[in-house]
């Protein structure tokens, strides 16, 4: 921690109050906010030209302060990725004091948010980031968006093979608040036991989402829809819910029926079966959802059919159990989801 003595023109005078290692390429943080640093540097339009070479499913902007700092990258991003007619899901970093009024606005030109626990500790405080986390994860599944929890999670096995207890309670909370991802940074990086660290954050999630509370009922009463598609995809949860199905077939092409359901707490598991890859990949960040890659059909029954073979020969579906199945007619349109309907396998 530094304390700033004196600021003449473009140096900044400090003295060292808590020292410690000190590596290069870091970040700096004014406790407060206030920083006047863009959120996009040169060398990052330079990065996301780079990303979109390889057509990365989402990419992560650090520092944004506002809606229109989303919308720029979105721009560069969509641009860059012209030429192989990509465009990938952005996520935003909330990791500074400027983005918390302006978080509403952020999701609205964002796909999902990453909560960035270290720089953003650093600006508004240690104890005001649990009370932000379940804010931003809360806001962020009320609007149809994906959220990350990241940073120190499981910061003591960067040395240790073994996690605190601290660490267990911090990642189970974040899964039972409803967070999509759980994400490492440090500990497989540049950690001793990488491996390990993910199997025990794996189990403590598999745990976690086992002993959740479904409130279904309290939840879709909160909801609202305008949309034949998103209408299709409720019925389907509430559904499944009250006959108690096995499972839900979601035939997508862009992904949206999946994200759409993966909003609301359920004890019955998605399987997004698509025949887009894209889709694929990115439905692998939903919470709850199973992606799958199936082959085209152009007709209905043939797909039906073909999707509950799938799900058989995965071991998911046995016969006797009952499944709800959404997809839209004509087949291959994305948004076009439109009919819901409750089979029994044979």
């Amino acid at each position: 921690m530094l304390v700033v003595e004196l600021v003449r023109g473009d140096k900044v005078h400090t003295v060292v109050k808590i020292g410690g290692e000190l590596s290069n390429n870091k970040g700096i943080n004014k406790q407060g906010g206030g920083l006047t640093a863009p959120a996009l540097t040169s060398k990052d339009m330079e990065d996301i030209k780079t990303a979109m070479s390889f057509q990365c499913e989402y990419l992560a902007v650090s520092f944004p302060k506002s809606a229109i700092d989303m919308e720029m990258a979105r721009q560069l991003a969509n641009v860059a990725g012209e030429p192989w007619r990509h465009k990938p899901g952005m996520i935003a970093k909330i990791e500074r004091t400027e983005a918390i009024p302006q978080l509403e606005a952020i999701l609205k030109a964002s796909d999902g948010i990453m909560v960035a626990r270290g720089d953003l500790a650093v600006e508004v405080g240690n104890a005001a980031v649990p009370a932000l986390q379940k804010k931003m994860i809360r806001m962020a599944r009320e609007m149809d968006k994906v959220v990350i929890t990241a940073t120190q999670m499981m910061e003591s096995m960067i040395q240790n093979p073994v996690p605190t207890r601290a660490e267990v309670s911090d990642v189970a909370n974040a899964v039972l608040d409803g967070t999509d991802a759980v994400m490492l940074s440090a500990e497989t990086a540049a950690g001793k036991y990488p491996v390990e660290t993910v199997e025990q954050m794996v189990a403590i999630a598999e745990a976690a989402e086992a002993a959740e509370e479904v409130r279904f009922e309290a939840d879709m009463g909160s909801r609202t829809v305008g949309r034949i598609d998103q209408s299709i995809a409720m019925g389907a949860l509430f559904t499944a819910h009250h006959l108690g199905c096995k499972a839900i077939l979601a035939l997508t092409e862009s992904g949206s029926t999946a994200l759409w359901m993966s909003r609301h707490r359920i004890d019955v598991p998605i399987y997004a079966l698509t025949t887009q890859p894209l889709s694929e990949r990115k439905m692998a960040l939903y919470r709850n959802v199973r992606p799958i890659l199936m082959p085209k059909f152009e007709d209905r029954d043939t797909a039906l059919a073909a999707a509950e073979q799938l799900l058989v020969e995965r071991g998911v579906l046995r016969p006797g159990d009952t499944y709800a199945i959404t997809c839209g007619e004509p087949m291959g349109y994305p948004g076009g989801t439109n009919m819901l309907k409750v089979c029994r396998v044979g």
